[in-house]
């Protein structure tokens, strides 16, 4: 494909983090019961036709065929499933029929002996991934499989935009619960009643283009709903560059490649907890492992410089709640390598360190995001002069004058205006208001320097 290694990386890793889900968690400390998941929630950046898509669905492979196999595993259970619910019927039947006898000879006679035992629950299948995000299918879903799930959105920031209306306040907060991967949520619908989950664990993976990412960004750190931290969960956040060159590859697939990849799926998701050492919660919260000596060294002096970061002021908030996630993104990250590489007993200092520094490349990223985000009114605003220069716009043009004409970078009615209003503050472009009789009409005067 050709595509950017990070691509490919991300959908692995967000992959195997949710197979692994709630059988085990780790404990980044030496005593307590701090316990972190290693659902991941990762974000692909990339202009249109980058491969993103096809490089997301060639790493979930084998995660889609887990999902087959668990199909056919269930269809063989429901055929059973089918007989024993016939015959508990005609039990119940016969059960019924020689009660009603019984009750005739000796209106107070134990029934006890007639009853015909419990009805037999049908299975459900397990599921590893969902490409219906609404919170109520995931719910439905995670109701039924206690492990978790990766929910799999191809364009994620549609999704983080319908999670900011005020009518989706609930699905908002239901998805932050399922970030932690430890807490519950109960359900109390009027029509299909109360549904409670133990743990809600969500992993998540989708794209999303550069422009999108930055409006949504910049959105979010003026407050309102776009500002509790849902963006800043992406630990996983990607964006790089998109190779200059391109050749031709046809070659036969790797299929001992993908075979290892196959079996390292399936294996994490049915993992023997003796055979990890993990260690049961005494008051039932499940398994864990803790670092080795080493590893906990290493972790907690770079917790300790990255807990001085967050606290030092220099940092603009939305990229320090980004950066104060990684409290969760390192440890799930150190445990997802371990058990990946067949480690057993306490999380080493090898799977650690690799985790560290997959942490510093992604901070890099994330950097790039948000200074984005920050800016977004930047490569707008230098397109809006490019287009003054070239005669495409005239004085006393309209906003809707130029995202009508979908230009590159100049689409967006929000990004439009933006650019309009920094160059309207660096004195680029004046602004006049028209009154009309409805809607005041603002038309948009430029500066002759700006011909320049």
């Amino acid at each position: 494909m050709q595509c950017p290694p990070d691509f490919v990386g991300v959908s692995a890793v967000a992959g195997l983090g949710s197979v692994i889900g709630r059988q085990v968690g780790i404990r980044p400390q030496a005593h307590t019961d701090w316990t972190v998941i290693a659902n991941e929630w990762g974000l692909i950046v990339g202009r249109p036709g980058v491969m993103k898509s096809p490089a997301m669905n060639e790493a979930l492979a084998p995660l889609r065929r887990l999902e087959a196999k668990a199909r056919e595993e269930n269809q063989a259970a429901l055929s059973a499933y089918k007989k024993s619910l016939a015959e508990y019927r005609l039990r119940q039947k016969a059960a019924k029929s020689a009660a009603q006898q019984k009750l005739k000879g000796s209106p107070n006679a134990d029934l006890s002996d007639l009853l015909p035992g419990e009805e037999p629950e049908e299975p459900q299948a397990r599921r590893f991934i969902a490409s219906d995000c609404t919170y109520e299918a995931l719910g439905d879903i995670l109701a039924n499989n206690p492990n978790g799930v990766l929910a799999f959105r191809d364009e994620m920031v549609a999704l983080l935009r319908t999670l900011d209306r005020e009518e989706y306040a609930a699905a908002r907060g239901f998805f932050l619960t399922g970030w932690n991967g430890t807490d519950g949520y109960t359900f109390d619908r009027i029509i299909r009643g109360h549904l409670h989950i133990e743990g809600v664990c969500i992993s998540m993976l989708g794209s999303t283009q550069p422009g999108r990412l930055a409006e949504y960004i910049g959105r979010a750190r003026q407050g309102g709903a776009g500002d509790d931290g849902l963006i800043q969960r992406f630990g996983l956040m990607v964006w790089p560059d998109q190779p200059s060159e391109w050749r031709n590859v046809d070659r036969t697939p790797d299929y001992d490649a993908r075979q290892i990849a196959n079996t390292t799926f399936e294996r994490l998701s049915a993992l023997s907890l003796l055979g990890t050492s993990a260690e049961p919660d005494p008051y039932g919260r499940g398994y864990f492992l803790r670092f080795d000596q080493p590893a906990l060294e290493e972790f907690t002096a770079w917790r300790e410089a990255l807990e001085h970061r967050l606290r030092a002021g220099d940092l603009h908030p939305a990229l320090e709640s980004h950066l104060s996630k990684y409290r969760k993104l390192v440890p799930g990250l150190a445990l997802i390598n371990h058990l990946a590489d067949f480690g057993a007993g306490p999380v080493s200092q090898t799977a650690t360190s690799r985790a560290l520094k997959f942490a510093d490349y992604l901070e890099s990223h994330a950097r790039r995001a948000y200074a984005a985000g920050l800016h977004n009114d930047v490569a707008p605003a230098k397109a809006i002069l490019d287009r003054i220069r070239k005669g495409d716009l005239t004085d006393g043009f309209t906003a809707r004058d130029i995202y009508q004409r979908d230009w590159s970078n100049l689409s967006d009615h929000k990004q439009v205006q933006a650019g309009l209003n920094l160059l309207v503050d660096l004195d680029w472009l004046s602004d006049e208001e028209l009154k009309t009789g409805g809607r005041p009409k603002v038309i948009y005067h430029i500066n002759p320097l700006t011909l320049r």
